[in-house]
């Protein structure tokens, strides 16, 4: 009976509870619930899964209990909810010895990681919140590694949505931003992510799958292919020569060669979305593992094939025809790459951000000619047409209407995104100069949102300003900062603190962990997600310099 009471509490005379209709439990575990209905004894958490209403002053029916705040209802027995949005009660082990009742306090499963597991698959299903929090707490809690939970988060998007969307762009941004993030944020950043992805596959048909080809084309016709059904709309052929390329053991290299040639076919595709969407998926195969390719990388092609090109738009043909200037740079782009084999050590990537901020589109085009002949690589391009985009959005002033943040904000992530696949194609990036189209593209994208910058914003801490009004110790500028975000019109407010805490050289990561900290403690929205992660990534790759703290600056 010692071990027995060590793991059971007693809860009363089964007599008192026949009285009482209901007894509650107290004690150093949680609050229990103990009924009797129609001859039976059943023990329940007395919380309301829910909001935790004292289920106590709930009613009893025909087996059921009543919620009497949300109306919420649970079959006695079980716990489960006939209501979905409730989530199910826990309920606890009861035995009766010598009329009286005891109670066991602990809630226990054989294997709680694969529970919780099943419970994330549930709410994502039926793209419940409370459930969803509750899973990925309880997976956390039980030491998942986060990647697993990515990885489950992912291949659920993948599998239950025809197409790659913004629930798994946001869920992959989140996810990147893990390593950096206190425990907290960490897990907030899951759970948002976890939310988008149930949100974007709520109501939508599942993914079909397509098998490879029986052949074995080389990488050149599979790229080849790729693109000339990119361009046509045929999107069966499209996955098909994709999921024969992944087949093939195409290293994460070539395939992302074969997909930034795919997606810039058309300039600029759906304002920059479908290049953002298909970086992502590689983004996110790193973090899940290339195992999976087969069933990621296909869901961008959809919408890779079905996007909208910046060609069919009026602004990029009148009054300058910048498709036509594009083109004409592509078929020079063989001579201009020989022209700078052999000369290393191209580092003038300020000078052609400089450049491509400019008014004339042809003079930025020439710059960016001009770099590769100076032997500037297509990375080299990609990185100075980020930091240029950065600008635009850090200098974008508050005269703007607020829904034009969002054309500035495109252009920025599609030119992180161009910068990313560069950075993947790599050391052989120049031997095929296709995917440097992206960089043309993108040049053109940041010249029509010069508007945006008249006049430019200033951005604090440049030419020298000090800042000394401002607080010194990190706390106290954290702190400052997460009440900047909690009013309105502190835009430069909160930079300048942001600017402060860099130049003072206090840590990074820290700085990184509150901005963190202010977006996921609200339901920010895709493109928030997507600037943080993306401006973070751009800091990464200058360090803290005035370039990296521009690129901060920006968000």
């Amino acid at each position: 009976m010692d071990v027995a009471n060590k793991e059971f509490a007693f809860a009363g005379s089964l007599d008192e509870l026949k009285a009482k209709g209901r007894l509650v439990l107290h004690g150093d575990h949680r609050p229990i619930l103990v009924v009797y209905d129609r001859g039976r004894v059943f023990a329940l958490d007395n919380r309301c899964p829910h909001m935790g209403f004292p289920l106590e002053r709930g009613s009893v029916e025909d087996g059921i209990l009543t919620c009497h705040w949300h109306h919420a209802r649970f079959d006695l027995e079980s716990g489960c909810t006939f209501d979905l949005w409730a989530d199910d009660v826990p309920t606890f082990p009861v035995e009766l010895r010598d009329g009286q009742v005891w109670v066991k306090t602990t809630v226990t499963h054989p294997d709680p990681a694969a529970h919780w597991r099943r419970r994330l698959t549930d709410g994502l299903g039926h793209d419940l919140g409370l459930v969803i929090g509750k899973a990925v707490h309880g997976q956390l809690a039980t030491d998942v590694p986060p990647a697993d939970i990515v990885r489950q988060l992912a291949l659920f998007g993948a599998q239950n949505r025809d197409g790659w969307g913004v629930g798994l762009t946001s869920l992959t941004a989140l996810a990147n931003l893990l390593p950096m993030l206190p425990d907290e944020e960490a897990y907030l950043a899951l759970f948002h992510g976890a939310r988008r992805v149930a949100a974007d596959c709520d109501g939508q048909a599942p993914r079909r799958e397509r098998a490879p080809l029986e052949s074995h084309p080389d990488a050149a016709t599979l790229k080849r292919w790729l693109c000339r059904w990119t361009t046509v709309r045929h999107r069966e052929a499209a996955e098909r020569t994709l999921l024969t390329a992944i087949e093939g053991g195409l290293s994460p290299a070539v395939l992302a060669n074969a997909l930034l040639a795919a997606a810039t076919k058309r300039a600029y595709a759906d304002t920059g979305h479908s290049l953002d969407f298909v970086n992502k998926a590689f983004e996110c195969l790193d973090l899940i593992g290339w195992d999976h390719a087969s069933a990621v990388l296909p869901s961008v092609v959809g919408q890779m094939v079905e996007a909208r090109g910046a060609e069919e738009s009026t602004a990029w043909r009148q009054p300058d025809d910048l498709v036509a200037l594009c083109d004409k740079a592509e078929s020079e782009l063989p001579d201009l790459f020989r022209a700078g084999q052999g000369m290393n050590g191209w580092s003038e990537h300020l000078a052609l951000a400089r450049e491509l901020l400019g008014d004339d589109p042809a003079k930025i085009i020439d710059a960016l000619k001009a770099g590769i002949r100076a032997g500037a690589s297509a990375s080299d391009l990609s990185r100075s047409l980020a930091y240029g985009a950065a600008l635009r959005v850090a200098r974008f002033g508050n005269a703007n209407e607020h829904s034009d943040w969002g054309t500035a904000h495109h252009v920025f992530t599609y030119a992180n995104a161009v910068d990313q696949m560069l950075r993947r194609i790599g050391a052989n990036e120049d031997a095929d100069q296709t995917p440097v189209r992206g960089v043309l593209h993108g040049a053109m994208a940041l010249h029509l949102t010069r508007y945006l910058n008249v006049p430019p914003a200033h951005i604090p801490g440049d030419d020298g300003e000090q800042l000394d009004e401002l607080p010194t110790d990190v706390a106290k500028i954290r702190a400052a900062l997460l009440d900047a975000f909690d009013r309105q019109r502190q835009v430069d407010f909160a930079a300048r603190l942001v600017a402060r805490h860099l130049q003072l050289g206090h840590s990074p990561q820290e700085l990184i962990a509150t901005l963190a900290r202010a977006v996921l403690r609200e339901d920010a929205g895709f493109h928030t997600y997507q600037m943080l992660e993306a401006g973070i990534r751009q800091f990464t790759t200058w360090g803290n310099t005035d370039q990296g703290r521009h690129g901060r600056a920006h968000f």
